[in-house]
Order: structure tokens, then sequence, then C-alpha cells
């Protein structure tokens, strides 16, 4: 009986080890819940965002070059994220202070390219670092105490559906982060998968053949909307020819 208990004990211990340690959520987990003050006022994520996408954008330090052009490139994009109601929340590790001069200063630089463009979505203030370490946004490797350029995407269920970091000197793709997320809308409503450099309203892959010679004797239009590539790769056309 000792000995089970041991065992028990030792099970217990390595599973709350392997979740202490455990920096990031992964693909299919439910987004971690967090309430912090940012610039639209106090947050609870992802709950206030309600039945949208959402997108979580970590940013290294305010009042810095490529952190200043990506999120200016957000506000620039808003209106394609909202085609696809996706509601985008951004953090870092800096005060809300110094997120609103910010936040002043990028407006007034984008509206000098000529017409007014706001930032809606908040940023939060990280200051404590608590929503970071949830995201697994502070990453040891880096020996510093600022977020990578983090990337999450999740879905109206507040399931995680994607993931992408990336180094301190290389901005990220506005278009790639839509495309993702336009992808990750069309395979989750119409069980389809997308081929490499998909793009919205190219042909999709189906994950098995469409039809079978029975299906098509009965309906011959089934030819022309699908087509294959050898044996295995069938595609669906989403423009008719």
């Amino acid at each position: 009986m000792k000995k089970v208990v041991f065992t028990f004990l030792i099970v217990l211990f390595a599973m709350s080890t392997w979740s202490k340690n455990k920096k990031i959520p992964l693909l299919g987990d439910k987004a971690p819940s967090f309430k912090e003050n940012s610039t639209n006022g106090i947050l609870n994520f992802p709950e206030d965002f309600g039945k949208s996408w959402k997108i979580l954008f970590s940013h290294p330090l305010d009042f810095t070059a490529v952190c200043t052009s990506e999120l200016c490139g957000l506000a620039y994009y808003q209106k394609k994220f909202d085609s696809l109601d996706v509601k985008i929340a951004v953090v870092s590790i800096d005060e809300i202070e110094r997120h609103l001069l910010w936040k002043e200063f990028m407006e007034r630089a984008m509206n000098d390219d000529g017409g007014a463009v706001k930032i809606n979505y908040p940023i939060v203030a990280d200051l404590s670092g608590k929503v970071s370490k949830k995201y697994g946004m502070l990453q040891v490797s880096m020996n510093d105490r600022r977020d990578v350029r983090g990337v999450f995407i999740i879905d109206p269920d507040n399931i995680i559906q994607s993931i992408s970091f990336y180094p301190m000197s290389v901005g990220r793709n506005m278009d790639e982060i839509w495309r993702t997320i336009a992808a990750l809308q069309l395979t989750q409503k119409e069980n389809v998968l997308t081929p490499y450099n998909w793009k919205p309203g190219d042909d999709v892959l189906v994950p098995h053949q469409p039809y079978t010679l029975d299906e098509l004797k009965e309906n011959p239009d089934l030819k022309n909307q699908y087509y294959n590539k050898g044996e295995f790769m069938w595609f669906k056309r989403m423009k008719r020819p």
C-alpha cells in the first residue's frame, strides 16, 4: 500500500511540475483569461470579445521602430479584420501612460499619410508580466524581460487555433495573419483544406474523394465542381468555370 501511495505522489508531483513549466498554451487549448488595464479601459480577455474571432498580439517595447510599424499596420488593416469579425488586443509590459502617449503618436503619424486613422483596439498594460507569462511571451532564451513578437489566433469558442512567434528584428505580415484567419474560418465552415499559398477565392482541397461513380452518374455536374491531381489530391472549385 505504501508503494502505491508513493507512486501516486510521484505521478502527481510530475504532473504538477509539468503544469508549472508549461510555458505556452498549445493549439486546441482554451485561451487563458486575464483582466488588465488597457488604452480602452479594463479588458476581460477573451470574454469581452464574445463570439468573435480574436487576435492576441504581443510586442517587445513601445516607441520602437518595428513595433510602431506593426501596430500602425494593424490599424490600417482594421476594416479587413472587421470583415471577418475579428477583435484585436495588443499586449506588452509597458505602463498604461506610455501606451497612451504611443497611441497618440501613432495616430498622428498615420494621419500625416493623408486620411484619419484611429487605433480602435486596446493596448494592454501588462506591467506585472502575468499575461505575458500565461501566453509564453516572456521567453527565457531571450534573456530579457520583454515580450517576443507573438500572435495567437483564437476562435469564437476561445480555442487557440494558431500560434506564431517572430524574432525581434522581423516585423509581422498582416496579410498572412488575415489570410490565416480567412482559411481557418473557411475550413471550419465547409470541412475543406487549403493548399500551399492559398488565398481567399482560390480552389481548396477536400479530405477525401468527393463522389463515387454512381453519384457522378446521378449528378454529372459533380465533375465540374471537383477535380483531382494524382490519386489523392482532390480539389473543390471555388470559382466555377
